[in-house]
């Protein structure tokens, strides 16, 4: 069962491919029945409005998993593109935080000029031509 079952806290994710002989399909109702009759067997219950059941692609933890593999959630690259230029220490972490977070999705996240964090308070953010063009 572990080769098509994960779990992380209290999430079951059943994920399926085709074969010896059975469609992708055929072969996922197969091993939702086997998860669900373990779970009967060991007096587990899911909530059914929790479940998520046949679906390409799965909202996790800010993003999605699906056959292609996990990518960002749009909501959250739709935020940091309309981001407003950071005028303070405070907001630029706030960005860099968000930055950072989204930067696994992306392939190009280190081509742009590094951004340091100010490490004083009270620093001041200073934005030249090219980083406000960047930002």
């Amino acid at each position: 069962m572990r080769h098509f079952v994960q779990t992380y806290f209290d999430d079951i994710f059943v994920h399926s491919r085709a074969s010896e002989g059975k469609t992708a399909v055929e072969a996922h109702l197969d091993h939702l029945r086997e998860v669900l009759l373990c779970m009967r067997e060991n007096r587990l219950y899911a909530n059914i409005y929790k479940c998520i059941f046949g679906a390409e692609e799965i909202p996790f933890s800010g993003c999605f998993l699906g056959k292609d593999g996990v990518r960002a959630d749009p909501e959250k690259i739709c935020a940091i593109a309309q981001w407003p230029v950071p005028a303070s220490q405070k907001d630029l972490r706030k960005w860099l935080s968000m930055a950072n977070y989204l930067h696994k999705y992306s392939a190009k996240y280190v081509d742009g000029k590094a951004t340091e964090e100010p490490s004083q308070e009270g620093c001041r953010v200073v934005m030249d031509l090219e980083g406000s063009t960047g930002f």
